[in-house]
């Protein structure tokens, strides 16, 4: 009776509720590894065995790739479901799939052929951020650069790495228009150097680390410019381009950071012992929480609101407009701001527990740092003002910037 219906648009050989009662399994084995997560900088090989199964690295890929070719909303849902068990395990889970997706949908069909090849598991990490640089020689190309927060970086297998085009001279190469070139390069993992540098308040256990390319050699299929490339496949959907299909893993996240708080701090109030019994028994503490959960939930739904309108416009065949992505922003900001109120609310009210390691603390500290992201930046919800207000209502995005239309 509450079954979703199915669209021609979505793939049918996953069920995201299949994943769910997956996550709820080893749920409580990634919580309890999560300090030794932390301890490690990076997940354990433990933690990494028990979220390897579900594949995120393909659940927004098309089924002709391998992949689960999987509902936003329903893929919002798994990672929410992950992240409500253990912030890290959630974060890597959240950027191998977006990265994922936007290889899936971005590079050309040789490259796709092997990266999403039967029998291979591939995983995808890196930054889009332009910090290296990119030289055409026969062939291909070759890599040189250095990039930070490669989440999830020592458990993928490929990098996913924003660079400028070389002119020849050793300066960023320009199009017609004078804009710079910046391309996204795929290269193996082993063939860059891991540099470590994660010693952070929180998402301790993310592995977020500095790396590396040294004249690393990138074959002519496995780039794409980044600003600008236009989908491969599924066109409707991942017209969204890079932020908006980054949009997905953040938002997801947050929406299961600031379930846990919640879920913690009530569960802490309804104790029977200490500071805890006295908190379940005040009036302004219950009212606080109901706002709280107001906050959230308000949040989460337009989260909701606003990607199922992004699943019905692909069901119909058109792409995205301008301000479907500036909502998927505002959501965006809107679910880490909720969780920012939660987090500081639950820990407050915590007093002396939130001090002391626990999941109290530990998903403040993981709250705080991505809330500091620089997807969640103010200029882009005031961009998205901007626009929803009409004042920049004849712009488009590029990348995290609303610009006047060519």
């Amino acid at each position: 009776m509450n079954k979703p219906m199915k669209h021609s648009y979505w793939g049918n050989t996953v069920d995201y509720r299949a994943l769910l009662d997956q996550v709820a399994e080893i749920g409580p084995k990634l919580e309890a590894n999560a300090p030794a997560d932390d301890a490690a900088g990076e997940l354990t090989p433990e933690s990494f065995e028990l979220l390897r199964p579900l594949r995120a690295s393909h659940l927004m890929a098309t089924e002709e790739l391998g992949g689960a070719q999987m509902r936003p909303t329903e893929v919002l849902q798994v990672l929410e479901a992950i992240t409500w068990w253990s912030g890290s395990a959630g974060w890597v889970s959240m950027v191998h799939c977006c990265i994922g997706a936007m290889s899936a949908a971005f590079l050309p069909d040789s490259a796709v052929e092997r990266l999403f090849a039967q029998g291979t598991e591939n995983r995808f990490s890196g930054q889009g951020a332009p910090l290296g640089m990119l030289k055409k020689v026969d062939g291909g190309y070759r890599l040189t650069g250095k990039w930070s927060y490669g989440s999830g970086f020592s458990h993928a297998t490929w990098s996913h790495s924003a660079c400028f085009l070389d002119d020849g001279t050793g300066k960023p190469a320009k199009d017609d228009a004078g804009n710079v070139i910046v391309m996204c390069a795929h290269a193996p993992v082993e063939e860059h150097k891991q540099l470590g540098n994660w010693d952070v308040l929180g998402l301790k256990g993310t592995g977020s680390i500095d790396y590396a390319a040294e004249d690393v050699f990138i074959a002519e299929d496995m780039v794409f410019p980044i600003l600008s490339a236009p989908p491969q496949r599924l066109t409707e959907l991942f017209s969204l381009g890079i932020v908006g299909l980054a949009a997905v893993g953040h938002t997801g996240w947050a929406m299961g950071t600031g379930r846990r708080m919640l879920d913690e701090i009530a569960g802490f109030a309804r104790s029977k012992s200490g500071r805890a019994g006295m908190l379940g028994e005040s009036e302004k503490f219950w009212h606080d929480y109901g706002r709280a959960e107001a906050s959230y939930r308000a949040a989460r739904a337009l989260v909701m609101e606003v990607w199922g309108d992004i699943e019905a416009t692909a069901e119909a065949g058109r792409q995205m407009s301008t301000q479907q992505i500036s909502m998927v922003h505002l959501a965006k900001s809107q679910i880490h701001e909720a969780g920012v109120d939660v987090c500081n609310f639950a820990y407050r009210a915590s007093g002396g527990a939130g001090l002391r390691s626990g999941v109290i603390q530990r998903t403040f500290r993981d709250m705080m740092v991505a809330a500091n992201h620089f997807t969640i930046a103010p200029s882009i919800v005031t961009s998205a003002g901007r626009d929803l207000g009409g004042q920049w209502s004849d712009r488009t995005w590029q990348f995290y910037d609303l610009i006047d239309k060519k």
